[in-house]
């Protein structure tokens, strides 16, 4: 697979294992960003000549090829800059609409910062009030906790369909199913899920499905937010300015309709163009095979780690795991092992991934993570572990 990526193909020593904060891009995505800036770039929706209705083509078939990927309409798919300002976005918008005084959020202590920080600024703006569901002592969503968490108060759930820095798949249908009797409005934090399930946002019935391009094969500064069109159409505006409009005068405005509602200004044209692309790529992808090739290359890495006493792993695998390895050495800093592993070619994460609830609640302040994808092989799982052994040497 390596020599459909260009990073790669075009430096054989290079060993990427960070696919969990962005991903390699395949050719095919690469050539289609180009041919836009080379034939098609123009503004979108705005223009009345050839070249602007060529470039507002592409990009709405962009957002078709989504819409289809995920089983959505259209109108319910929202271009943002990532998962972050999806996620920001309804909790803004659909937070100023649903949320008042004693009402309750409900997240887990696994969520990435992008899913705590937004909901936690909403609660103070209402008076509201954010609770967080614990794991179990196997890194899993504990849900007999979240079945009597979840209250006639709660308003939302939100949480990833994959965490982060464990690499585990969460329980959301069941979460979602909790939630609905209730009442309450679910969004599920799509970053990691995007690039490695099958999406079906009518079958899984969440109200909000938020992901990233840059995950997922595609370029940065790219996401979408899928929202169920009755509730985009009873939120508020999040930002204001071209295009969401529908008339302005100097006594006031009014919205334009969804998408457009939601996508104030010049729009990433060639990044939902080459989001499309990604698709498309993604698309020509045997998904359950990949996602088993990368558990057998996490399970390859957790079974070498037990030949290293000072490492403390913190999950173990199963068929809700995408293969992600998480752990801790005795006497290493993950910022010096990383360190160490990037003299040799081999890229890691280090540091808190953005979950600094989460390490509080694995007793530690940083970890180590290693994250295969399609594009890695044994051999780059053997790379990594010669260079853990030489960092052992190296502070033995």
């Amino acid at each position: 697979m390596k020599e459909l990526f260009p990073l790669l193909a075009g430096d054989p020593e290079l060993v990427y294992l960070d696919t969990a904060a962005t991903s390699q891009k395949p050719k095919s995505v690469i050539e289609r960003l180009e041919r836009y800036y080379r034939t098609e770039n123009a503004n979108v929706h705005r223009g009345v000549y050839e070249l602007s209705e060529h470039a507002t083509r592409a990009f709405e078939e962009a957002r078709r090829s989504v819409a289809r990927w995920i089983n959505a309409s259209d109108k319910e798919v929202i271009f943002t800059r990532g998962t972050t300002e999806a996620i920001n976005l309804v909790a803004s918008s659909a937070g100023h609409l649903r949320l008042s005084p004693g009402d309750e959020i409900l997240l887990t202590v696994a969520e990435h910062h992008s899913n705590i920080v937004p909901w936690q600024i909403a609660a103070q703006r209402a008076g509201a009030k954010v609770r967080y569901i614990p794991m179990t002592g196997a890194m899993r969503i504990d849900l007999d906790a979240a079945r009597a968490m979840i209250n006639p108060r709660t308003k939302f759930v939100a949480l990833a369909h994959i965490s982060n820095a464990l690499g585990v798949i969460h329980p959301i249908r069941e979460v979602i199913a909790l939630a609905k009797k209730v009442g309450a409005w679910t969004l599920i934090d799509g970053a990691q899920g995007a690039a490695h399930l099958a999406i079906d946002v009518r079958e899984l019935d969440c109200d909000f499905y938020a992901f990233s391009g840059h995950k997922a094969y595609g370029p940065t500064g790219i996401g979408v937010l899928y929202g169920k069109a009755e509730h985009l159409n009873a939120m508020p505006p999040y930002q204001g300015g071209g295009d969401m409009i529908e008339r302005v005068t100097l006594e006031g405005s009014t919205w334009n309709e969804l998408p457009s509602k939601f996508e104030a200004g010049t729009p990433h044209i060639a990044g939902a163009i080459g989001l499309g692309a990604a698709i498309e790529f993604m698309a020509s992808l045997d998904l359950p095979a990949t996602l088993a090739h990368d558990r057998a290359l996490g399970v390859q890495l957790l079974e070498a780690l037990t030949d290293f006493p000072n490492v403390k792993t913190f999950v173990k695998p199963g068929d809700d795991w995408i293969g992600i390895v998480t752990f801790a050495h005795a006497s290493i800093h993950p910022h010096d092992l990383a360190a160490i592993c990037d003299a040799s070619k081999i890229c890691i994460r280090a540091g808190h991934h953005c979950a600094q609830p989460l390490m509080e609640v694995l007793g530690v302040s940083a970890t180590a993570r290693v994250a295969p994808a399609l594009y890695n092989s044994r051999s780059d799982i053997e790379a990594f572990l010669k260079a853990l052994r030489k960092a052992e040497q190296l502070f033995a």
